[in-house]
């Protein structure tokens, strides 16, 4: 009959393959977890030195066992020495965790605490009396022994880590926070080129 539509057809199998494809891209894209930066603070000297002396000294041995085939005993004996030295180093340690905030929740925080007008004109993007310890405070996580997030630091104890710390180590802290939320685990590729 002039004028009607034809009846209605199954779509094709490749448009509903396609469609198949991008929902589970699309699930992948949605299910995936933000990064997360750690700060490791190590207050006995000893066991900090001892790590960072056998780190340098697997990575010799290894280096020398590639290039001229170091006697593998010796690596052996630095590899033993590197795990103890890491376990001890990570016994005498704390560690604060930072995950990434998701974007929105990121630039509410920022919103939150803007610049005075005379730290807008140093180039501030934010409070710097305020905002650390509240991006401390949102991005820090804490985790129980079977693996549960749990309450971690409030706004008012890193204000007061923040106060009480050495610059450098209160300057570490702010920028752990902060790096948990450059983290990129993005990359590109040019296509056709050589």
């Amino acid at each position: 009959m002039p004028g009607t539509s034809p009846s209605p057809t199954a779509p094709p199998a490749q448009a509903v393959a396609r469609d198949a494809h991008w929902a589970r891209k699309l699930a992948r894209l949605r299910a995936r977890q933000l990064p997360e930066y750690t700060l490791r603070l190590c207050d006995d000297l000893a066991a900090k030195k001892r790590f960072d002396q056998a780190k340098l000294e697997a990575a010799r041995l290894r280096m020398a066992d590639a290039e001229t085939g170091a006697a593998p005993d010796e690596v052996e004996r630095a590899e033993v020495e590197l795990k103890e030295a890491k376990a001890a180093y990570e016994a005498a340690s704390l560690s604060l965790t930072f995950r990434a905030l998701p974007r929105p929740v990121l630039d509410g925080l920022i919103r939150r605490f803007p610049p005075t007008e005379e730290q807008a004109e140093d180039g501030d993007a934010w409070n710097p009396e305020t905002f650390p310890a509240a991006l401390v405070s949102a991005a820090h996580i804490e985790r129980d022994e079977s693996g549960a997030e749990v309450a971690g630091l409030s706004e008012e104890d890193a204000q007061g880590l923040l106060d009480s710390w050495p610059a450098g180590e209160a300057n570490a802290l702010f920028a752990a926070a902060w790096q948990a939320q450059q983290i990129s685990r993005a990359s590109t590729e040019e296509l056709g080129k050589d």
